[in-house]
């Protein structure tokens, strides 16, 4: 399949794997590119510009296909090391960049000036347009149903990409609810390039994450994320659990009154817990809508070749059989 994403990224499929805490290794990445997608490292979860360098070259020992990196710029009293983080993209010869959280305008000189493709996520027009007039080459449209930070307009995909659609210039991916080959005919038709998936590709046999988080999303519904932070303005869709409920309950108790203090123990620090040691308990962690919709665990490769082969299926037989001539 060809579109404007795979031209622009150098891939098969139009099949992007988004940047996930503690779930974007190399494993995770490599095994996204070797299956024809663009697997992507998670910078910040590496923790160092040094662990970062190795963790690419980690990824170049497991495939020769492109894979790119993600770097989530986060207001911080004490940042990560930014400079840092870049440096290493640049010199380890990284070709596409995925940014995410505030404006990366102040990185996109060099990042440009190095020849890197960067892609920014949004999740509103209006920040996507941002994107593509401080010289992003493409970005990431998250609707409402995403797992993660969904921003604050509630806008779902069936709304968001085509209204994306209407005002872009710059290619776009679709993330949020994307999982299968009619998330992707879908996005294709509603204007996107490509899908960008998160959740779906958690629950995969190389996902470097412990069982229990891929058996939680697979026995999970459409009806069991929740949103937590939403009174602080910095709304995070998760999979529903006890340390979920209790940052619920404390957001009700406090009501105007909370602060990110109130809740910190159960969003921040989390991951290793969660991830690693299969707590699933242990606080809040990111999971999208579209796990009501995710039933096993195959491998990477099982898994894209499944969505091509049904995207592929569903333009020739059942959209093109809609447009036979019926008898008159």
């Amino acid at each position: 399949m060809k579109t404007r994403i795979t031209e622009m990224l150098g891939i098969q499929h139009p099949i992007v794997q988004g940047g996930m805490h503690f779930v974007g290794f190399a494993e995770m990445a490599a095994a996204v590119s070797n299956a024809g997608g663009l697997g992507i490292i998670t910078g910040l979860t590496q923790g160092t510009p040094e662990r970062l360098k190795a963790e690419i070259e980690r990824c170049r020992a497991m495939t020769d296909k492109p894979f790119g990196v993600n770097l989530t710029f986060l207001p911080a009293v004490t940042p990560p090391d930014y400079p840092g983080f870049v440096k290493v993209i640049i010199e380890s010869g990284i070709k596409v960049v995925e940014t995410a959280g505030n404006n990366p305008a102040k990185w996109l000189p060099m990042l440009k000036e190095a020849g890197i493709v960067v892609i920014h996520k949004c999740t509103s027009v209006r920040h996507a347009l941002k994107a593509e007039a401080i010289g992003c080459d493409a970005v990431s449209v998250d609707g409402f149903e995403c797992g993660g930070h969904p921003g604050e307009d509630d806008l779902p995909n069936m709304i968001l990409l085509p209204r994306a659609a209407e005002e872009l210039r710059i290619p776009f991916v679709a993330s949020g609810g994307m999982a299968d080959g009619r998330s992707l005919v879908a996005a294709l038709a509603l204007g996107a390039d490509g899908m960008n998936m998160g959740t779906r590709f958690i629950a995969t046999q190389e996902a470097p994450v412990h069982d229990n988080v891929k058996q939680a999303i697979v026995k999970a519904s459409e009806l069991d994320t929740r949103l937590v932070m939403r009174p602080l303005r910095n709304t995070e869709r998760v999979l529903n659990n006890a340390g979920v409920e209790r940052i619920l309950r404390i957001e009700r108790e406090k009501g105007a009154a909370l602060q990110i203090a109130d809740v910190y123990d159960q969003v921040a620090g989390v991951y290793p817990r969660v991830m690693v040691d299969g707590e699933m308990d242990a606080g809040a962690w990111s999971c999208g809508m579209v796990a009501g919709l995710i039933r096993d665990v195959p491998t990477v490769k099982a898994l894209i070749d499944r969505i091509m082969a049904q995207a592929h299926g569903l333009i020739h037989a059942r959209l093109a059989g809609m447009l036979q001539a019926q008898p008159g």
